[in-house]
C-alpha cells in the first residue's frame, strides 16, 4: 500500500473500496451524479483541496467526464490534480452486464493500472519516514468526545460553532467530521482553537 499527501474523490463507494486497497489516502465519493445537487459535498471538497490536495479519479466514460467537469468549475485549478484510466473493455466482476459504454470503471482497473494513473497525475507519494497529514493529527473519536464535539448535550452546537468557524458544511456527520479534520488541520491545531481565550464563536468545553 502507498501513501499520499493529496486526497482523492471518487464516483462511488466500488471505486472506493478498491482504492482503498492500495492508496493510504482520505477517499471521498461524489455518489454520482450527485455531486450537482450537494452543494454540502463540493464545500467540504473546496475545503480539503485547498488544504491538502484533491485527485480528481472518475471513470472513463461520458458520466466519468461530466462529474469530472463538474469538480473542476467548482474547485481552483492549483488545488487540483486529474488522474485518468485507460480505455479497458469489460465489465466488473459483481456486474450482470457491461455499462453503457462498455468500459470498465476505476473499480475494474488493476493496482498497477490505478498506480499509473496516480503518477501520471502528479500525485505525491509519501516515503515510509515521512508523515501523512492524517496521521500527523491522529485526531480519533475519543479526542472528539474530549473536546465536547460529540457525547455531550452540548456537543451538536459545538459542532455547528466548529463547522462554521472552519467552513465546512454543517451536515457533516460526527464519523465525517473526523475525516475532515484528519485532512484540514492537526490535533494540536484543533486543540489551540477550540480553547482559544479570544474565540468567540466556539464556547470553552468542560475540561
Amino acid at each position: 500500500m502507498v501513501r499520499l499527501q493529496q486526497a482523492l474523490v471518487v464516483e462511488g463507494r466500488y471505486d472506493k473500496n478498491t482504492l482503498s486497497q492500495i492508496v493510504d489516502a482520505p477517499i471521498f465519493v461524489t455518489n454520482g451524479f450527485g455531486i450537482f445537487k450537494d452543494q454540502e459535498m463540493l464545500a467540504l471538497l473546496r475545503t480539503v483541496a485547498e488544504k491538502r490536495g484533491l485527485i480528481v479519479l472518475t471513470d472513463s466514460d461520458g458520466a466519468g467526464l461530466v462529474i469530472r467537469n463538474r469538480l473542476k468549475s467548482a474547485i481552483a485549478p492549483e488545488y487540483l490534480l486529474h488522474a485518468y484510466t485507460p480505455d479497458i473493455y469489460g465489465k466488473e466482476k459483481r456486474k450482470a452486464a457491461p455499462g453503457k459504454e462498455g468500459k470498465l470503471g476505476v473499480e475494474g482497473m488493476s493496482p498497477e493500472t490505478l498506480l499509473n494513473a496516480l503518477r501520471n497525475a502528479g500525485a505525491t507519494f509519501l516515503d515510509a519516514d515521512v508523515a501523512a497529514p492524517a496521521e500527523r493529527t491522529s485526531i480519533t473519536k475519543a479526542d472528539l468526545y474530549e473536546m465536547g464535539l460529540s457525547g455531550r448535550p452540548d456537543s451538536r452546537a459545538r459542532q455547528l460553532a466548529l463547522k462554521k468557524q472552519l467552513g465546512l458544511p454543517e451536515n457533516l456527520s460526527s464519523n465525517a467530521l473526523l475525516t475532515a479534520l484528519n485532512c484540514i488541520t492537526t490535533k494540536k491545531e484543533l486543540e489551540e482553537l477550540l480553547w482559544r481565550p479570544e474565540s468567540s464563536t466556539l464556547p470553552s468545553p468542560t475540561r
